[in-house]
């Protein structure tokens, strides 16, 4: 059993869940058909949580899987474009599944297909997670799965572990549930090794955590525990609780809330720390601002950058890039993510917020760089 009660589980505290579920668990082994009875209980634990003022969104693999059966690929490892025409054609009965068991319960279901590429460039993130935020601000259940008909060797995520752990990130979730073929992390493979031993709660990801991950343990799955642990490092990193448990009985997540074995990962920051720490040490900025030292003395108070504060502008950009902001005599202070081209840039900069609609013809935002989205470098001073 867990070591936390279900009064205080993550699970129950969160406001936003992200619930990921494995080709092993939605597809018979010995069928290649959807596993029916266990998808039925599953989509009843989420209308729990939804009734109860959750947010859910789900994260599903199995689009290959019940295309492969279809078109007669057989079992062992598929070529490249063999996967992407088996989740072509699997990819529109697992849609019409969901369909089919949300929306006879009188839920809206809408169907989101993503590559890396989409939560690695800023403007394709904005706009996915835009839109998750309008899917779920109107009832609907985002159902999301990598978009392998599309997806090359070199941007594809490989499983939707980490595709979900980026989700969980992009959507500011409080809780990622992965559901998988083991109830949690030990200290070997308990497969193989009767003496492995379970941990209950990770606080940090070190290296002897990191080599307790592990291979595939089904025909159907391309994830293992180490692709649970870097979902993990993506996770926690965005303030998100993670949880590993066993999802093959029926009523998964009721019985995580029972107080069924898992294995919890326990995050070090709050989303938005963790958001800022992103900001500032793993996007590449696309461009610079320069501002004057008024500015540099509202951004060490804590204030959004103005365009009134700001002198000059380099480098191509556009809206939701990162952009380093530098000091008069030209030192980084601060990096940000910005909220013009760098076209519209500079046509505001040095004037006045109120000005902007007269003179790029619409209205945007008033801060060139929202003070959520900006993050003070170490040693920043006026």
């Amino acid at each position: 059993m867990s070591t936390r009660s279900s009064t205080n589980s993550p699970l129950t505290q969160a406001r936003r869940v992200v619930i990921k579920v494995g080709s092993a668990l939605l597809v018979e082994s010995g069928t290649g058909r959807i596993n029916r009875a266990w998808l039925e209980t599953l989509i009843e634990d989420l209308l729990r949580l939804r009734q109860r003022g959750q947010q859910v969104i789900l994260v599903s693999s199995g689009a290959i899987a019940l295309g492969r059966r279809q078109l007669s690929l057989g079992k062992g490892p598929l070529r490249l474009e063999e996967s992407q025409a088996a989740a072509a054609v699997g990819q529109i009965r697992l849609a019409h599944a969901y369909k089919e068991l949300l929306e006879s319960r009188q839920v809206t279901v809408a169907q989101v297909l993503l590559t890396l590429e989409d939560s690695e460039r800023r403007r394709r993130y904005l706009n996915a997670r835009a839109t998750l935020e309008t899917l779920l601000t109107l009832g609907a259940l985002p159902v999301i799965n990598e978009n392998d008909t599309v997806a090359t060797t070199e941007i594809r995520y490989g499983d939707n572990d980490r595709l979900a752990a980026r989700v969980a990130q992009m959507a500011g979730a409080d809780c990622l549930i992965l559901l998988s073929d083991v109830d949690g992390l030990y200290t070997g493979d308990p497969h193989r090794d009767p003496a492995a031993q379970f941990i209950p709660e990770v606080r940090q990801i070190t290296p002897e955590i990191d080599a307790m991950g592990g291979r595939p343990a089904s025909e159907f799955g391309s994830g293992g525990m180490a692709t649970k642990l870097l979902a993990a490092r993506i996770a926690v990193a965005a303030g998100c609780h993670m949880c590993i448990t066993d999802g093959h009985p029926r009523h998964p997540v009721s019985r995580l809330e029972e107080g069924a074995r898992c294995t919890w990962f326990v995050p070090g920051a709050t989303p938005i720390a963790a958001r800022k720490q992103w900001i500032a040490g793993t996007l590449r900025p696309a461009g610079a601002v320069t501002i004057d030292h008024g500015a540099l003395h509202a951004l060490l108070a804590g204030r959004s950058l103005l365009p009134a504060g700001v002198t000059g502008a380099r480098g191509q950009f556009e809206r939701g890039d990162t952009v380093s902001v530098l000091t008069p005599e030209g030192a980084e202070v601060a990096r940000g993510i910005i909220g013009y081209s760098d076209a519209d840039a500079a046509r505001i900069i040095g004037r006045q917020s109120a000005e902007i609609p007269d003179i790029l013809g619409f209205r945007g935002r008033d801060e060139l760089i929202h003070r959520d989205d900006l993050v003070l470098l170490q040693g920043a001073r006026p």
